[in-house]
Parts: C-alpha cells; structure tokens; sequence
C-alpha cells in the first residue's frame, strides 16, 4: 500500500527519522537507538516511510542501511512554497505597515 507522504510527515518520530537521516544512511537499529520506543514501532515509521518512498533502502551484506530520498522531499517542499509566498507577502505587507505608523508618529512628534 503506497501512503500520502504527507501522512509520513505527520508524525514527530517519522520527522526526526527523516533529520537522522539526512546526514547519513543507518540502519534500524542505529535509528531505534536515538529513540525510547520499541525497536518494532520505529521499524514500523521505517516502513511507512519507505511506502511513502522518502526513505530507500540498501542491503550492504547482512545489514540494511536507511537513507533519505533526497528528490522526494521536493515534493513536499514544492507544497509548501506556495504557503512560503504566501506568508512572505504578508510579512512584508506588515512590515510596510509598521515602517508607516513608526514614521507616523515620528511626524507627529516633530509637530
């Protein structure tokens, strides 16, 4: 079953998954080590990560290391940026504003 990634970033502990694993590949349980649940429900964020393919997997003999799918994460960041836009208009439009009402006053203090 392939999940909405957003429902893969949904989750604290999948997000800090994610942040291990964009300095290196690692495998389960050096994952499970950076957490205080059980080694069974960090495998299970793995899995919903990997069904969402923001994590791929490769087999080095018999270790499986975890890494981050660099060019998924776009996906969610092209998402946000409309909402980046968004806010950055506002913030500016604010910005304006209160450079308009500092220069306000400054005017009427003068008079």
């Amino acid at each position: 079953m392939r999940r909405d990634i957003f429902q893969a970033i949904a989750d604290p502990t999948r997000r800090a998954i994610l942040v291990l694993l964009t300095t290196q590949a690692m495998t389960p349980n050096a994952i499970a080590e950076h957490f205080d649940s059980t080694r069974q429900a960090v495998s299970n964020h793995i899995k919903i990560l990997s069904e969402c393919e923001l994590v791929k997997h490769e087999q080095v003999g018999r270790e499986i290391y975890y890494h981050l799918e660099k060019n998924k994460m776009k996906e969610i960041d092209q998402w946000l940026e409309q909402f980046r836009k968004l806010w950055e208009n506002r913030f500016d439009n604010l910005d304006m504003y209160l450079a308009n009402i500092q220069k306000e006053n400054k005017d009427q203090n003068k008079a």
